[in-house]
């Protein structure tokens, strides 16, 4: 059998390997009997060569032969043979066996007195599986993955550093979105269904989307339009360098009604903005024609507490386990409330509505308990009936009565990948109303609003996304010009609005905190600095500076290459003498 064995493994080729381990496997009681450890090498050889040549199926084979053959190193060979089989099963997308072969791989390491170096990475083929825009093989590997950590010490993180849960979860909410987007929302349900337990997650169910209005059109609700439907202009946008060919889609110039709406018996997820009501999801922007644009973030982000995914004009939102509920409540709780640029801009303004004598005025003001306490001074502020503010912990929420406004213009997320940046545009009657009325405010508080003719440079120091890296060289210059450096997060809200009408002229970073430049004076002037990217929203901080009446000017600085982080918030630097040559086109005289 000697002669025959070597016969049959140099003449073994990729045509015919299956036929020469069928045929060493005949004769394998002969091995046994005539030098066993040399043919048990021979074999191992043997799989060693299937698998430079990528049939992992015949290398697992013939591992599984050399341990037959020997029984000295046989823990070893079995080994082998079970590692190249999960790799060869996976490769192949035969997931199913491989949960049992994990467990065997977990007993022959204990044989082989085997620590693990050389078990097959099943994170790596799942990475692979995901660059390849193969989802499914993905999350099957990551989910094996999952036992491999559990049973076998493997590895934890994804290779960008999620955890296996989170990875496994946003996958399927890309799946599920596209087959939402499809119309096949209940073959989405039953892909949640596959592993929703292994992510301690509840099922999903289906609602259909419609708007405020909508809703209340239907009788299941009251609506009150307070301000209608208009036409805004498109802001005129100033770059020191000249006309800048941005690549940002203009935002819709028609500026969507303002209102106040009840609807009762409703379910909420505080830091969303899901109104779900009997088999309806009430959300004025998923509900939008322009929603096709919009990447909804509610259920997605890592802060969420549900699942939920979009399309085709319904939803599948995750079934809470446990709710509270309440008697009554406003709202004003959201994605990204405790943001203060979207604070600002999407929730301050329903105060306006729901100080309207169409709003009762026994509800209180439900926020999100995560919020800054400047959020929470803003709405003491602002309200106008003395209501309790009730903050909100991070579970579901079913209102018996639930009143609610809008945000005043469309305004998404993010644009949906391999879309241009929608660049939202901001109607300035809503932004002047607000902005009035806290001046108001704060001025019965004993504020001193006057302008003074202080110069303000925002320092974002603090911050590690959106830096100018130069800051330290810019306010050595601006010090030198009569710029005094503030901090705005470490100023109480009251402080913050005093400051920046008094001031004539602010230079800072296009952030959150020059959003407060909607409270500057009339004649005040802004230079907002900024990184290169020309997808930027420069018409939404142009919208939103300019309707207080100041004057805007953008300087756009160096960005700063080789960051992983979204364009939008790149590290940048500016030299001094561009801002030097937007004060004097600003008709800023150095003092």
């Amino acid at each position: 059998m000697q002669g025959d064995f070597r016969r049959i493994l140099s003449q073994a080729d990729p045509s015919n390997g299956a036929a020469a381990l069928d045929a060493i496997e005949d004769g394998l009681s002969a091995l046994t009997n005539s030098r066993p450890a040399v043919a048990a090498q021979h074999l191992a050889t043997l799989a060693f060569r299937f698998k430079g040549e990528n049939r992992l199926d015949l290398a697992a084979r013939a591992y599984d032969l050399a341990a037959r053959v020997t029984p000295a190193p046989a823990a070893a060979y079995r080994l082998a043979a079970i590692r190249t089989r999960i790799l060869d099963l996976c490769r192949r997308k035969a997931f199913d066996p491989v949960e049992g072969l994990l467990q065997e791989l977990r007993e022959a390491k204990a044989a082989a007195g085997d620590h693990g170096q050389n078990d097959p990475s099943l994170i790596h083929i799942a990475w692979d599986y995901e660059l390849a825009g193969d989802a499914e093989g993905a999350v099957r590997s990551y989910l094996l993955a999952r036992i491999a950590r559990d049973q076998l010490g493997g590895q934890a993180l994804t290779i960008d550093g999620d955890t296996l849960e989170r990875k496994i979860r946003n996958l399927r909410i890309l799946q599920m979105n596209a087959l939402a987007e499809a119309g096949r929302h209940e073959e989405a349900q039953t892909l949640h269904e596959r592993t929703r337990h292994v992510l301690g997650l509840g099922p999903l169910r289906i609602y259909d989307i419609v708007s405020a209005r909508q809703a209340a059109a239907d009788g299941q609700g009251e609506y009150r339009e307070l301000l209608g439907a208009r036409r805004i202009a498109e802001p005129e946008i100033a770059f020191l360098e000249g006309p800048v060919a941005l690549t940002s889609a203009c935002g819709s110039l028609d500026a969507p009604p303002q209102y106040i709406a009840r609807f009762k018996d409703c379910l909420t997820f505080p830091r969303s903005n899901l109104v779900l009501q009997g088999n309806r999801l009430v959300y004025d922007l998923a509900a939008h024609p322009l929603s096709g644009i919009a990447d909804i973030k509610d259920g997605v982000n890592p802060d969420q507490i549900m699942t939920a995914v979009y399309g085709a004009k319904r939803a599948l939102v995750e079934e809470p386990a446990e709710t509270r509920t309440l008697d009554a409540g406003l709202m004003m709780f959201g994605l990204q409330s405790k943001n203060y640029g979207h604070w600002l801009l999407e929730f301050v303004p329903r105060m306006l509505w729901f100080n309207d004598p169409a709003c009762p005025a026994d509800f209180p003001i439900c926020i999100d308990d995560h919020m800054p306490e400047t959020h929470r001074q803003i709405v003491e502020l602002l309200d106008e009936r003395d209501r309790p503010i009730l903050p909100l912990s991070a579970q579901a929420t079913r209102f018996r009565e639930l009143g609610v406004a809008p945000v005043p213009t469309f305004f998404p997320f993010d644009s949906r990948p391999g879309m241009p940046v929608y660049d939202a545009i901001w109607p300035k009657d809503v932004l002047a109303g607000m902005r009035r009325a806290l001046l108001d405010k704060i001025a019965t508080h004993g504020a001193d609003i006057r302008p003074t003719g202080r110069r303000i440079f925002l320092s974002r120091r603090n911050f590690t996304q959106r830096q100018l890296v130069n800051e330290s060289e810019i306010i050595d210059d601006l010090t030198r010009l009569g710029f005094e450096v503030v901090h705005p997060e470490q100023l109480s809200f009251i402080d913050q609005i005093a400051l920046y009408h008094s001031a004539d002229v602010i230079v800072g970073s296009a952030s959150s905190a020059l959003t407060n430049c909607i409270f500057c004076n009339p004649q005040a002037r802004v230079i907002a600095l900024i990184h290169e990217n020309r997808s930027f929203n420069f018409r939404g901080y142009a919208s939103m500076i300019e309707s207080s009446g100041a004057r805007l000017l953008f300087v756009r600085g160096t960005t700063i290459a080789g960051e992983k982080t979204h364009p939008f918030h790149a590290n940048y630097r500016v030299v001094p003498a561009k801002i030097h040559k937007g004060l004097d086109i600003l008709g800023i005289v150095a003092s």
